[in-house]
C-alpha cells in the first residue's frame, strides 16, 4: 500500500500566512512538509502505546516483531494472545496489558472504534483517552496522523512549545499564549502543527 501524508494545500497555507505574518516566513522557508500518516485506526492506537517513552527504532522493531509473530496486528489477532506473548515481542508487561486490554474491549464490542471516526475531535479525544495507556496527548496524535483531523495542535507536545517559542522568541508558552495561538491557526491547527515541529526540530536559520 502507498504511504498516505498529512493532506494539505495552498488553501490552508495561504490562510495560516494571511493570519500570522511571524509563521509566514517560517512556512516560506520550510516548503511542504511530508509527514507520513498512520494505517488503520486499531494499529495506529496499538502502535502509539508501544512508542510511549521508547525511541523510533525501538518502535519500529517491536512493531515488526508484533506483525511477523501474530500475522497482522489486529483486534482478533492481538485478544487472542496473552501479556506474556505481547511482552516477548520486546515491550514492557504494562504496555502488553494494556494492549490486550484495548484489543479485547474492541473484539467485544465494548469499545466502538469506528465510532471515534465520526466524532467530534473533543469527544473522539475523550473516548480514546478512556482506554488504559492512551492519554489526551496520544489521542491527539491518532487525530492527526490517523484520521487526518485538520485542527490539532497539542499544548501537551513539548515540540509544538520548543517551535512556538522560537517562533514567537517567548522564554515560555503559557496555556493563555496558546490558546490565543490556537484560535489564530484554527480551523488548520494541524497543519501549524506540522511547521512548529519542523521548527523545533531545527530545520530553519535566522
Amino acid at each position: 500500500m502507498a504511504e498516505r501524508y498529512f493532506p494539505y494545500g495552498d488553501e490552508e497555507v495561504a490562510y495560516l500566512k494571511a493570519r500570522d505574518k511571524k509563521l509566514a516566513p517560517v512556512i516560506d522557508q520550510i516548503g511542504h512538509v511530508c509527514r507520513a500518516m498512520d494505517g488503520d485506526l486499531f494499529g495506529s492506537v496499538m502502535h502509539h502505546i508501544i512508542g510511549q517513552q521508547v525511541s523510533t527504532a525501538a518502535q519500529q522493531t517491536v512493531w515488526k516483531r508484533m506483525r511477523e509473530g501474530l500475522g497482522e496486528v489486529s483486534a482478533v489477532a492481538v485478544a487472542a494472545s496473552n501479556a506474556d506473548e505481547l511482552q516477548a515481542f520486546g515491550t514492557t508487561f504494562r504496555k502488553a496489558d494494556y494492549m490486550l486490554d484495548f484489543a479485547r474491549k474492541v473484539d467485544s464490542g465494548e469499545f466502538d472504534l469506528d465510532a471515534v471516526r465520526s466524532m467530534p475531535d473533543e469527544d473522539a479525544i475523550a473516548a480514546l483517552s478512556s482506554l488504559r495507556g492512551v492519554g489526551e496527548w496520544t489521542a491527539e496524535m491518532i487525530l492527526l496522523f490517523c484520521l487526518g483531523r485538520p485542527d490539532i495542535l497539542s499544548f501537551k507536545d513539548l515540540a509544538i512549545q520548543r517551535g512556538m517559542r522560537a517562533v514567537y522568541h517567548h522564554r515560555e508558552i503559557t496555556r493563555e499564549q496558546f490558546e490565543r495561538y490556537r484560535r489564530r491557526y484554527s480551523p488548520y491547527g494541524s497543519v501549524a502543527s506540522l511547521y512548529l515541529w519542523e521548527v523545533s526540530r531545527g530545520v530553519i536559520s535566522g
